[in-house]
């Protein structure tokens, strides 16, 4: 099975009710599509949001990098030959992870499909059921209180609470969802790099003192701080978990050296694709550390990888935080992985499954 072409197209999907954090707000998945063809007929899916306030790529980096870096080294590229693929996919330009994760899903993709099997059991196999948590928004008080007893009435039983704006406020939010789940539900704090440590300890502190109980903090400071990260880890007691500080294996590494968090958040488009993100967990688990694997804001062709490496890697990616086709208006993609809200399971399809993805736009070659 050798590539013959990759084609590039738009995916746009609403979603059920803005996505608010401390750095932006979105109300669409709009993404990059990547269709790696072969002479034997076969699709590679993969896929890649631009989220320039993260990764720093934008829909015209992405595809720029695709079309005229990455891509015209795979033509002709046999799909077994996937750890030269994949080495071929780095080496051809510094950063642009988003881009490398989409090409990359899709020759993993492929790579399944040529054995006629699933993903995830080409990865080292697993239950192929897991369980995701959701994302609140940040917004007013009541807002977020109506959105998680909503979240628990459609069965999450996990609330990624997002936080970094107001830091009074931020604790008064955290307080009103607490007391009104009451123990219904994990609660995991995310404030997007929006605080500054000392007001990360403090805010905890409040909290803790509270008597409010947390799963974890999200990367309470900027991606940079690694000092200040490492600082609010060692004066809270609730797991500090570091996710736009970890990028790749060797940010991971020093962030475990350094004992600078307690959790490390995987995400493909940080990783540049599932080679690295294999090795950030195979590191984690080297050094007993706990992983979670979350996603941008990505349907369901990229969130499906993501699902497949939590399944393969269940021994050190405990935490799932993946709900980006939770909070789509509709799922454009049909087979492969099943989302039903919460519950996030895998047919035995090869590959990733994918049979057909709707409102899709394909870009003109």
């Amino acid at each position: 099975m050798k590539i013959t072409e990759i084609r590039l197209g738009m995916l746009r999907v609403p979603l059920k009710t803005p996505f608010k954090t401390a750095l932006r707000t979105v109300d669409t998945v709009h993404d990059v599509v990547v269709q790696i063809h072969t002479d034997s007929g076969h699709i590679g899916w993969g896929e890649a949001p631009a989220t320039a306030v993260i990764t720093g790529d934008t829909h015209g980096s992405i595809i720029e990098a695709i079309a005229t870096c990455i891509g015209p080294r795979l033509i002709g590229r046999e799909v077994a030959d996937l750890n030269r693929n994949c080495t071929l996919v780095q080496g051809a330009m510094i950063h642009n992870t988003s881009a490398k994760a989409a090409v990359e899903i899709a020759l993993y993709d492929l790579w399944a499909q040529l054995h006629n099997a699933p993903l995830y059991q080409m990865l080292g196999g697993g239950e192929p059921v897991i369980t995701s948590d959701i994302t609140i928004s940040v917004d007013h008080i009541d807002k977020m209180v109506a959105d998680s007893l909503s979240a628990l009435e459609r069965g999450f039983e996990s609330l990624k609470i997002k936080v970094g704006k107001d830091i009074g406020l931020d604790i008064e939010r955290v307080k009103a969802i607490h007391a009104a789940v009451d123990g219904r539900a994990l609660l995991r704090l995310d404030a997007n790099q929006g605080w500054t440590a000392k007001q990360a300890v403090f805010a905890m502190t409040a909290l803790e003192n509270a008597g409010v109980e947390l799963e974890l903090l999200e990367q309470p400071v900027k991606a940079d701080d690694i000092a200040g990260l490492k600082y609010v880890t060692d004066r809270v007691n609730t797991p500090v978990m570091a996710d736009e500080s970890a990028f790749s294996p060797l940010q991971a590494i020093d962030l475990i050296q350094q004992r600078a968090a307690d959790i490390i958040n995987i995400k493909l488009m940080k990783t540049g694709g599932l080679s690295n993100a294999i090795k950030v967990a195979d590191i984690a688990a080297l050094h007993g550390v706990p992983c979670m694997i979350g996603c941008m804001l990505e349907s369901s062709i990229s969130v499906a990888a993501a699902v497949h490496l939590a399944v393969a890697k269940s021994d050190v990616i405990s935490k799932i935080d993946l709900d980006g086709p939770s909070l789509c208006a509709f799922n454009p993609v049909t087979g492969g992985v099943n989302f039903n809200e919460s519950e996030i399971s895998i047919t035995d399809a090869p590959g990733l499954g994918i049979v057909r993805v709707d409102a899709l736009e394909m870009l003109a070659p």
